[in-house]
């Protein structure tokens, strides 16, 4: 079982990497007032058979060649559930997927979120030819980091992004960022 729900998403985002991405989007969304932590991940892939969708949370059932067994969304799906939340998989074949998983966050059985500013560290890193839009929102603020400004920034070297000083900035940026929005005494700028 993955240790952390960050792991999920690097998973996730590897998975809609190899379908063929080129646009993926990462939203995080903690919700205090409502007790809920949801997160997803949105491609732009070659999409997946409503037949796969309906396998695609058993352990047995996998596209990867390397191994026989495929355990990411399985466990995801069982902590979910054992979360009072759930799992739910949308894809059109030759348009995307769209996986999100939903947490009541007080529960005692969920998985600590990790750390997510490595995570998107190493996706940005490993695939800096996608366009990667990360969105984090609380109930204190909300942080968006969009690739696209970043390689502007960096006068349109994508393969900057594979610099580990480049890395390093990220994921302190990204860090500082989710510092600033998880803030307990901020006023609330959420409905």
């Amino acid at each position: 079982m993955l240790e952390d729900l960050s792991a999920h998403v690097l998973d996730i985002a590897e998975n809609s990497v190899m379908a063929n991405g080129t646009e993926i989007v990462i939203e995080i969304l903690e919700n205090k007032s409502k007790d809920t932590l949801v997160f997803s991940i949105k491609d732009n892939g070659k999409g997946m058979s409503e037949d796969f969708i309906l396998k695609v949370t058993d352990p047995f059932t996998t596209t990867r060649t390397t191994r026989r067994v495929g355990m990411g969304l399985p466990f995801l799906k069982q902590s979910a559930e054992l979360c009072d939340g759930g799992l739910n998989i949308s894809s059109t074949p030759g348009k995307g997927t769209k996986t999100t998983a939903t947490f009541r966050m007080s529960s005692i059985d969920r998985p600590p979120l990790g750390d997510v500013p490595a995570t998107m560290m190493t996706l940005l890193m490993g695939s800096p030819e996608i366009h990667w839009i990360y969105r984090h929102k609380t109930d204190f603020g909300e942080f968006i980091l969009d690739t696209d400004e970043i390689i502007e920034a960096l006068d349109g070297d994508r393969e900057m992004l594979r610099s580990a000083d480049v890395g390093l900035w990220l994921r302190g940026h990204i860090k500082d960022n989710l510092d600033e929005i998880k803030w307990e005494g901020a006023p609330s700028t959420l409905a």
